[in-house]
C-alpha cells in the first residue's frame, strides 16, 4: 500500500508540476497546434481526403479589434466579467437537460480555450474536470487579453481553417487586421457549427443571427482598451 500511495503521490506531483508548466509556458509562445487541428486532420484522411490545417498564429494587436467584440456577443457576453465560468448559464444547461430539452452550450471563451488547447472534445466527466481545471489555471495566468489571443488564433473556423489569420485569408481574402465589422459578425456566427455555418457564404438564418450580434456588440465595452479601431 505504500509503494501505491507513492506511485500515486508522484503521479499528482508530477500532473501538477507538468501542466502549471505548460500554461506558463504558452502563456508567452505562441500556439502552433492544438489536439483538435491533428484530430479533424486523422478525420479528413479516414474520409480519403488529405489533411490540412490552414493556421498562421498573429498577436491579438493584428486582428481587428471587431473580432473580439463579435466573438464575446455571440459566445460569451460575460467574458469580461466572469472568473472562467458563467454560473447562470451552466445552471440554465442543467435544468434544460433534466427537462429533456435540446442540450445547449454553456461553455464560455475561457473553458472553449482551455478545451481547444490542452484537451479532447468529445463529452466525458473527465474531461471536463479538466476543462475546470485548466480553464481556472488560464484565468489565474494568462488573463484575460492573452486567452482571448489564444482563442482567436486557435479556435475552429471552417474545414481545416483554424484562427482569425486563415479565415480572413480563406474566406475574404484580407487580412485579420482589415475583416470589416460584417466580416467579424459573419464569423462569430459560424463558431457554434464552424464544419457546417460558412461565414463568408451565410444563409438566410446566418444573416439574421448576423444582424442579432452586430446589437449585442454595441452592448459590451470594447476589448483589449487599446484596439486599434481598423
Amino acid at each position: 500500500m505504500k509503494k501505491i500511495g507513492r506511485w500515486a503521490r508522484n503521479i499528482l506531483i508530477f500532473f501538477f508540476a507538468s501542466t502549471i508548466l505548460a500554461v506558463v509556458i504558452l502563456k508567452y509562445i505562441p500556439v502552433y497546434i492544438t489536439p483538435l487541428m491533428l484530430i479533424r486532420a486523422v478525420e479528413q484522411m479516414a474520409r480519403g481526403e488529405e489533411p490540412t490545417i490552414h493556421h498562421r498564429w498573429v498577436p491579438l494587436e493584428k486582428i481587428n479589434h471587431n473580432l473580439p467584440q463579435a466573438v464575446m456577443a455571440s459566445e460569451d457576453n460575460l467574458f469580461l466579467k466572469h472568473k472562467g465560468f458563467d454560473l447562470e448559464q451552466i445552471q440554465k444547461a442543467q435544468i434544460e437537460a433534466q427537462e429533456g430539452k435540446r442540450q445547449r452550450g454553456a461553455s464560455t471563451i475561457s473553458q472553449q480555450t482551455a478545451r481547444n488547447v490542452f484537451l479532447w472534445q468529445n463529452r466525458s466527466w473527465l474531461r471536463k474536470g479538466l476543462e475546470a481545471y485548466f480553464t481556472f489555471l488560464i484565468e489565474g495566468i494568462w488573463g484575460k487579453e492573452r486567452i482571448m489571443e489564444v482563442y482567436l488564433n486557435s479556435i475552429e473556423m471552417g474545414n481545416g481553417i483554424y484562427g482569425a489569420d486563415a479565415v480572413a485569408h480563406i474566406n475574404f481574402g484580407t487580412t485579420p487586421a482589415h475583416l470589416t465589422k460584417d466580416q467579424c459578425a459573419y464569423i462569430a456566427v459560424s463558431l457554434p457549427a464552424p464544419l457546417h455555418r460558412d461565414s463568408a457564404h451565410p444563409t438566410s438564418k446566418m444573416r439574421k443571427m448576423h444582424n442579432t450580434i452586430l446589437k449585442r456588440m454595441k452592448q459590451i465595452d470594447q476589448f483589449p482598451k487599446d484596439a486599434c479601431a481598423q
